[in-house]
């Protein structure tokens, strides 16, 4: 079965830190291009960060950029996202996607076909 699953969610204070995970849980989409959105309450879900297929090129919303880094690990069965110098805007529920085999970069929402279920991180003033 086709499966993404996020983890690493939870409370943090302001300027804290936090590593996302996104398994592939059927060892589908090592050859895909892959990213992370959020969704804030109220808010359209909206781009983060992106990882093409192989790893080598990667793309940060401005409102991320310089505290957050995507990356997959060797075998591209995992992606990760990790945050610091964590805001209270940044809390939303986190979801990760793949697009198609050999992707780029993907920023629009529309470039995915798949999702995982999401993780909820909240960050404290």
């Amino acid at each position: 079965q086709v499966k993404l699953v996020e983890s690493g969610g939870g409370l943090v204070e302001a300027g804290g830190s936090l590593r996302l995970s996104c398994a592939d849980s059927g060892r589908t989409f090592s050859t895909y291009g892959m990213g992370w959105f959020r969704q804030a309450p109220g808010k359209e879900r909206e781009f983060v960060a992106a990882v093409n297929w192989n790893g080598g090129s990667t793309h940060y919303a401005d409102s991320v950029k310089g505290r957050f880094a995507v990356s997959r690990d060797s075998a591209k069965i995992t992606m990760y996202l990790q945050m610091i110098g964590l805001k209270p805007e940044d809390t939303a529920v986190y979801y990760c996607g793949a697009t198609r085999p050999f992707g780029g970069v993907g920023i629009r929402e529309y470039e995915y076909n798949y999702w995982g279920q999401g993780t909820q991180v909240t960050v404290s003033s």
